[in-house]
């Protein structure tokens, strides 16, 4: 689990930084031809620790961003790895690789985290599928959409199997996390008229100010009409301890979430 965009990931972290030199991207060949180099991985592993560990950790498992150790275990290729990380996946928040970054840094970055490879696939949590997503209608569904149902006050969580590990997501839920995400910022709007909004911020200037209001309609507003805007820097989610939500509950839904790979035919 947690594959697609862990490759990405790599991408995200090699885009900044300073670079070599300039390189036009090439074939790639079907094997990493670094691997086993200690040089290379010795490269490699402080090119990802000055430019990844700070979402994947010192240890490539992952603290907000997925776990990098499990691409390999999970039936990736290295092929396969260099081409999504070179590319990138369009559409979500992983950019291609910068321009500037050559083949040999990538196969670097792979070498490395080759070392630390699981030689087995990470145990899926001990949960019923079924049952999770049960939970996930009842209890998150009216705020989050998965394939285009549910609701639209927080994330799309369609791709959250790929784009989280399993240790983030129960930080999340279970409330350890509470910054919030761009284009999900609480808010609370009073109008000179005396008339309360309340919402998510999606977008604000020095004119207007637009939110999607609690019954998921956008609202527009005139800085002129707006008496006070109140923003929360926390995330709207609440967190789900276990009076709300059990311990055989959470690993459901875990489950459910961990199938939720949002398939892009673009990504090999």
């Amino acid at each position: 689990m947690r594959t697609i965009l862990a490759a990405t990931a790599i991408a995200a972290c090699l885009g900044g930084g300073t670079l070599l030199r300039a390189q036009a991207p090439a074939a790639a060949p079907r094997t990493n031809p670094l691997v086993g180099d200690p040089a290379a991985e010795q490269a490699g592993m402080g090119m990802f620790r000055s430019r990844c560990a700070d979402c994947h950790g010192m240890d490539a498992r992952g603290v907000r961003g997925p776990d990098l150790t499990q691409v390999w275990a999970s039936g990736r290729t290295d092929d396969g790895l260099f081409r999504t990380v070179r590319r990138g996946i369009p559409g979500t928040e992983m950019p291609a690789s910068n321009a500037r970054t050559t083949d040999d840094e990538i196969w670097k970055v792979l070498a490395y985290l080759r070392t630390l490879a699981a030689p087995t696939a990470v145990d899926a949590p001990a949960g019923d599928v079924a049952s999770g997503e049960r939970v996930f209608r009842a209890q998150c569904a009216g705020c989050h959409r998965v394939s285009g149902r549910g609701g639209r006050l927080g994330p799309d969580l369609s791709r959250i199997g790929a784009a989280r590990a399993r240790g983030a997501l129960v930080r999340r839920i279970r409330g350890a996390e509470e910054d919030w995400i761009d284009g999900y910022e609480p808010v609370t709007i009073t109008l000179k008229s005396g008339q309360v909004i309340r919402g998510v911020k999606k977008n604000a200037d020095l004119f207007s100010v637009q939110v999607l209001d609690n019954r998921e309609r956008i609202q527009g507003y005139i800085r002129d009409e707006v008496r006070e805007v109140q923003e929360r820097r926390v995330s709207a989610m609440p967190a789900f301890d276990v009076t709300r939500l059990s311990e055989r509950d959470l690993n459901d839904l875990l489950s459910y979430l961990a199938t939720l790979k949002g398939f892009d035919p673009r990504v090999q």
